[in-house]
């Protein structure tokens, strides 16, 4: 019998591509979806709210592990409302999914989160899990979430949350918009350009996540990135380098700020500000990164 992963609010790109991931490595997949429930390319979408005990529960018991991967998207303007959405769906669906494991008389082994970077603020200065937090919306809505994931602990689960920097992967995800902008000749540096990128490929994301789903030394907080950090500046170059083409003007702040609001309909401070960190505790794990090098992984993506 195949070991079951449920993958909560797994219908995004992440959630789709650890699907397909974890399939290949023969295990069943469950994705708890808002949208109705159906089985797909051996994979069941079972329905759920994101808040309350229903019948999607039943799927974690005996399961082997549970990912969640539920959250409104950052991507949009920061209204009241939004705000509220976005720290909502997020300490909704950790409350719930402890509550499911706290009902379960077999339990899965492993509960892991995704998390998020952003809980270090703008910085330029290289950060482990042991820096100081940043300031901000973005960084108070990480803490209540972190705080919120570890406020109860389990004696049959293991408790991991990745901190998922800048997930590089094929036909969607972050990368998607920086290669439409960069087809039509607008791929420049994006405000000053020394705003760090903390990238990653999807495929050693997707191993990040098996290694928290079956290695039982893998407990608390990992920053989920690669080890090679770029300022935005050189993100940029190496995608127009690989893409083929030729120097863009850049685009100054005033022009984010205006193209954010009034043509992307989202906040400017997601493209103006960055983070530099690495993956020291994964590290220390001896987890070997497939991609260590920016154009290597845009050309194993793009071309």
């Amino acid at each position: 019998m195949r070991k079951k992963v449920i993958l909560a609010g797994g219908s995004g790109f992440l959630g789709k591509e650890l699907a397909i991931f974890l399939k290949k490595k023969g295990y069943q997949v469950v994705i708890l979806t808002r949208n109705k429930p159906t089985i797909s390319e051996d994979i069941t979408y079972v329905q759920w709210d994101g808040a309350h005990l229903d019948q999607w529960a039943d799927e974690l018991e005996g399961s082997y592990a549970v990912v969640n991967f539920t959250g409104k998207s950052v991507n949009c303007i920061y209204t009241k409302a939004n705000r509220e959405e976005i720290i909502s769906s997020r300490i909704d669906s950790v409350k719930v999914l402890q509550d499911a494991i706290r009902h379960c008389q077999n339990p899965p082994q492993a509960f892991v989160q995704a998390g998020s970077l952003a809980i270090f603020g703008d910085t330029r200065k290289k950060c482990t899990e042991d820096s100081p937090y940043g300031t901000g919306f973005s960084v108070h809505v990480c803490k209540l979430w972190e705080e919120e994931f570890f406020r109860e602990s389990f004696s049959k689960t293991r408790q991991v949350l990745l901190r998922i920097g800048f997930a590089l992967g094929k036909n969607g995800g972050a990368l998607e918009p920086l290669l439409k902008l960069v087809k039509y000749n607008l791929g420049g540096t994006v405000g000053s350009g020394t705003q760090y990128i903390s990238w990653l490929h999807i495929d050693d994301l997707n191993n990040m996540f098996l290694q928290a789903i079956e290695n039982n030394k893998y407990n608390g907080i990992y920053n989920a990135t690669g080890p090679s950090p770029v300022t935005n500046k050189e993100f940029m170059s190496t995608l127009r380098k690989v893409m083929g083409k030729s120097w863009t003007p850049p685009a100054p702040t005033p022009f984010v700020w205006l193209g954010a609001y009034v043509m992307m309909k989202t906040e400017p401070s997601l493209a103006l500000t960055g983070r530099n960190c690495i993956p020291k505790r994964l590290q220390e794990h001896g987890f070997t990164f497939t991609y260590t090098h920016l154009e290597t992984a845009l050309k194993d993506l793009i071309l």
